[in-house]
């Protein structure tokens, strides 16, 4: 696997702690579906190694926040609609890289982007995102105004972020190498490496190979 796959510059940030995480999949996400191991991870009840709680939360938000960004109301981290989502009807499985995203975002409470390597221009760089800068965030055409929010970047410009990552590098049924990215904090010690770690472990036991700087 190319060591470019985990080479991020990451521009100074008081308060990111950021994991990343790159994996290369035994076959294509449209040729099989997650195994059903995975798939009970996505119950919120789930026993996992990861409980998020009130501070992790509060934290997640203070992160996205220090650039000027408001992280609330639809702007508001991932991880928290996961948790919205898995009370109110549950989780369904989309395929194995955004499965596996979701289930340490929901119960680590951590922010994940993952996007498809080979949709992604190279070089990347994690950074504040310019007043103005937006991205399309689905298939239907909706844009996340992106000012202030932390953002993974590539050659042509923001892909994702803690929020909603952009349409133009999702995974889709083609895809078979991947680059998530865990949107840590200082604030909270170890939970980063903590996630990585129980990250790292689902994709391989899913048959993955990973890599991780």
């Amino acid at each position: 696997m190319s060591p470019a796959l985990t080479e991020i510059q990451v521009d100074p940030h008081p308060l990111l702690d950021l994991g990343v995480i790159a994996a290369e999949l035994p076959e294509s996400l449209g040729e099989g579906a997650s195994p059903p191991w995975l798939n009970a991870l996505l119950d919120l009840n789930a026993d996992t190694p990861l409980e998020r709680d009130e501070r992790v939360r509060a934290e997640a938000r203070n992160l996205l926040r220090h650039g000027g960004y408001k992280p609330t109301g639809r702007g508001k981290p991932a991880s928290e609609y996961l948790v919205r989502a898995a009370t109110e009807g549950g989780l369904r499985s989309i395929n194995l890289a955004v499965d596996i995203c979701n289930v340490v975002s929901l119960h680590s409470g951590l922010p994940i982007s993952v996007v498809d390597r080979d949709r992604v221009d190279l070089p990347l760089r994690v950074g504040l995102a310019d007043t103005g800068e937006e991205y399309v965030f689905n298939a239907s055409g909706q844009t996340i105004t992106l000012s202030g929010l932390l953002c993974l970047h590539d050659a042509t410009g923001p892909c994702a972020s803690g929020v909603k990552d952009s349409q133009r590098t999702k995974t889709n049924d083609d895809t078979r190498r991947m680059v998530s990215l865990v949107w840590g904090t200082t604030a909270l010690a170890g939970r980063t490496a903590a996630a990585v770690t129980w990250y790292r472990d689902l994709l391989q036991r899913a048959g993955a190979t990973v890599t991780t700087p």
